[in-house]
């Protein structure tokens, strides 16, 4: 379908074009609006992405994860002028979860925070087992995989906890990256190397890049995540946290309270610059945890976490996955226009996360990936009734619960809602 289909989408594609600059300083303003919880002059929207922008770009996840080519550059530039957002999450090659490497090079602020991800050269380099990549474990066109993995046995909690950063390198690293081989040894030197290189070549073409984007505002971007995540993605599997957190719950809290530490080493290592510098954290084990669980074993080190970098001058970015409905209210325990909380699928958006937060946390959210497979039409209908409900109030950016939407969603619907948030978004 044609953007002269959509008449307010197709004039931002072409300011995109004519005037980029322009485009990206009121992308920027209006995320600042928000994190104020201020009205800006439009609701902001988070762009599509994942297997859909693959689908239209006619690019594979292999692609994606390993030809750092200017056929990349050009299908990602494109898709992003075609299907443009005020906030965007791009990345280009692909990244995985791979906090564990930045917690462990924690005390190396120059690097810490690259070496945050996971990449499929990476993956090459260290041969690790928490993740899985096309052409390689997977068919050249399948997702690359975060399975993460158990590398840490319950009695070794006390190693952890007595000295974290030498018990991921000589303990999680050699068992999680075989590629590494033995500690001291020139394997495991030169395989560092080697990584530093594939980090550094995988950052350097992710900035060009998003240099090459027209359109789009830059702001620096740090990363943090939850103790309880730590343990549960990288050293002991979600499952043995569970576990862990009924069977030796002194160990689990003794080990997330010295990990908090390591966590905001990474997410300062990049500071705060005005007028707006985020960290990043993603949630996992929140949705598998009852309230009175999340409260004791969750919670107060994610509380920490935030209110610390808050008051050091960051704003949060916090991906609430899966239905955090039950745990909605402990957010409002944070220091009032925080950040940003983006919501994956609550139950009832209006009713049980913004009713509840607005005011006090900027919210992102909405709407269901489901809602793509839709008509035009309805989309249109549902931006529009959510909007009338949601705008007159400010902080507030609109977003799928997710921004990789699966390959087969409508073109046009995903072209219909960003054109209803143009049209009904503003204020």
């Amino acid at each position: 379908m044609s953007y002269s289909s959509f008449e307010l989408l197709s004039k931002w594609i072409e300011r995109h074009e004519k005037e980029p600059d322009v485009v990206a300083k009121e992308k920027l303003d209006r995320i600042i609006k928000i994190t104020e919880l201020k009205a800006p002059d439009r609701i902001p929207l988070l762009a599509p992405g994942g297997d859909f922008m693959l689908a239209q770009s006619g690019i594979t996840w292999y692609d994606l994860s390993y030809e750092l080519t200017g056929k990349v550059k050009n299908a990602v530039s494109k898709f992003a002028l075609e299907y443009p957002g005020d906030f965007a999450i791009f990345f280009v090659p692909y990244l995985l979860e791979g906090f564990a490497l930045a917690a462990a090079f924690s005390d190396f602020p120059d690097f810490s925070n690259s070496i945050r991800f996971l990449s499929g050269p990476l993956h090459d380099v260290l041969k690790d087992k928490w993740s899985r990549w096309p052409g390689r474990e997977l068919r050249e066109n399948q997702h690359p995989q975060f399975i993460g993995g158990e590398f840490m046995k319950p009695e070794e909690y006390r190693k952890l906890i007595d000295n974290p950063v030498e018990f991921m390198h000589n303990t999680i690293l050699p068992r999680a990256c075989p590629g590494l081989g033995t500690p001291g040894t020139p394997q495991w030197n030169g395989t560092l190397v080697r990584a530093g290189i594939a980090v550094q070549k995988t950052m350097s073409f992710m900035m060009e890049v998003l240099t090459q984007l027209k359109g789009y505002a830059s702001f620096p971007l740090t990363n943090a995540y939850v103790p309880a995540d730590i343990i549960g993605d990288f050293f002991r599997h979600p499952t043995g946290a569970m576990l862990d957190i009924r069977r030796f719950p002194e160990d689990f809290k003794a080990a997330s309270e010295v990990l908090v530490d390591l966590i905001i080493k990474v997410a300062t290592a990049i500071p705060p610059i005005p007028p707006l510098t985020m960290f990043f954290i993603p949630l996992h084990l929140n949705e598998m945890l009852p309230p009175k669980l999340y409260n004791e074993f969750y919670w107060p080190y994610l509380k920490k976490i935030i209110e610390t970098l808050v008051a050091k001058g960051y704003k949060g970015f916090v991906f609430f996955e899966g239905d955090h409905s039950p745990h909605v209210d402990t957010i409002l325990e944070l220091p009032k226009g925080w950040g940003i909380a983006w919501f994956e699928r609550p139950k009832n958006f209006v009713k049980n996360v913004w009713d509840k937060l607005k005011g006090h946390t900027t919210v992102a959210g909405g709407v269901s990936p489901a809602l793509f497979y839709q008509s035009p039409d309805k989309v249109e209908e549902y931006v529009k009734n959510l909007l009338n409900e949601i705008k007159p109030e400010g902080g507030f950016m609109i977003a799928p619960g997710v921004s990789e939407l699966p390959a087969d969603v409508n073109p046009a619907s995903v072209k219909a809602f960003i054109n209803a948030v143009l049209k009904y978004g503003v204020y």
